[in-house]
Formats: C-alpha cells, structure tokens, sequence
C-alpha cells in the first residue's frame, strides 16, 4: 500500500507527542492545522481525540470531557476517543478509579463514542495509519467550518468548582450573586456565606484556600509585599 496517498489532519498541539514525526516516518502526507475540536481528523467523517490517562482524568475533574463528546458528535459522524498510556495510573492520580471507568461508561453509553485504548504513541500511530487507509477515507471534504465553543462560561464556572464544597449548583449560584470569578474570590466570608445553602462552615474553608499564605512564595517576594 502507497502510504503517501493517504492523508490526515493533525493538531498543531499534538507535535510534543511525537506522533506526528512518527505518521511521517512511514510516509504518510501529514498536514498540519489548529483544528477546534479533536486532534486527529484521519477521514472526513472520523476524527479522533487523543487523551493521555491523566488529560482524561483532569478533563472529567473540570467538565471539558462531556462538552468535548457533544462537540464530536455535533460536527463527525463517526468520532473516536483514543486512550493512550497504562490503566494503572489512575490509581496514582485518584484515589477513586471509578471516576474514571464512569466517564469511559459515560463516553461509550451515552453519548455512543467508542474509546480506544493504546500504551504508547507509537501504537497510536500504528491505529491512525490503520484508519487513515480504510477505503472510505478519502471521500469528501476532511476540514469544516466549526466555530469555537463558548468555553468562557465553562472556564469561569471550573473554576469556581474547584474550591472546596463548590459543585456546578453552587457555581452558577455565586454568579449569579457576585457577577464574576474575581468578585467571589474577593467576597468576605460573611458575603459568600449568605450564597443560598452555602453557609458559614464552607465559606470559611473557601476563603481560608484563598487567603492562606503559599509556601510557593519566593523569599524575595514576600519581603517586597512586606515592604509595599
């Protein structure tokens, strides 16, 4: 098989894995864009995200995964979502592995995206080229417009969520009463407290993640701040 006639559309943000050098390698034609969504686009109705254990993880811990799924499956009729790495490592990241056999449940059940698992980048690159040579991949357009999500509100909301005792209810609430992220984090603990079903003991713990002093400040630093 003449690789070179085969085509796939990577992210530019995918360099760093070295997959793509790899996909070169063995002589198939690599182009290279800033796609919106996924990181592999190896059909013009597949595309593939590329989650390393711990992208996935930290995906499920700030709400990305399941905007990304409805993203996918908006714009490709055929989306893949590949894991790559050694299961075992969520045992290292979280105390709870269920977390992380929920969102794959998730994934594959409700939103109907198969999850592919690989150990390393370059079977990965083995799979994409496995893809990219089926004998409906070059049919039709690959590129297409998709706009940008609105992620600003889903960034202000993560992070709020990731204080203490603060799920997506609380969130919302707290915009609701403050306006914006830097207004709840300026808020004093009495301000927050009044955040309807919050109450004074998760206020406190909120504003004592807030104010309690790093012990990443450099010494140099805090004598300035001493100073100023």
């Amino acid at each position: 098989m003449n690789l070179k006639n085969l085509r796939i559309v990577v992210d530019d943000r995918e360099k760093k894995s070295g997959i793509p050098d790899l996909l070169k390698s063995v002589g198939l034609n690599v182009e290279m864009k800033t796609l919106p969504i996924g990181d592999y686009i190896v059909a013009p109705e597949t595309i593939v995200e590329r989650k390393s254990i711990r992208d996935l993880l930290a995906s499920v811990f700030d709400g990305r995964l399941f905007d990304q799924c409805t993203r996918l499956k908006e714009h490709f009729e055929h989306p893949v979502i590949l894991i790559e790495g050694n299961v075992d490592e969520v045992e290292e990241i979280t105390d709870n592995p269920l977390i992380f056999y929920g969102a794959i449940s998730t994934v594959v059940l409700d939103f109907k995206i198969p999850v592919i698992p690989t150990p390393s980048a370059a079977h990965t690159a083995k799979l994409l080229v496995s893809m990219c040579s089926r004998k409906d991949a070059s049919k039709g357009p690959f590129l297409k417009k998709i706009k940008k999500s609105p992620d600003l509100e889903r960034q202000q909301l993560s992070s709020l969520c990731s204080l203490p005792g603060v799920g997506e209810k609380f969130a919302v609430r707290m915009l609701e009463k403050f306006g914006t992220p830097l207004k709840v984090f300026t808020a004093t603990t009495a301000e927050l407290s009044k955040v309807e079903g919050l109450g004074e003991a998760r206020a406190k713990k909120i504003k004592k993640v807030l104010d309690t002093k790093s012990k990443h400040l450099k010494k140099s630093n805090q004598k300035t701040l001493h100073d100023s």
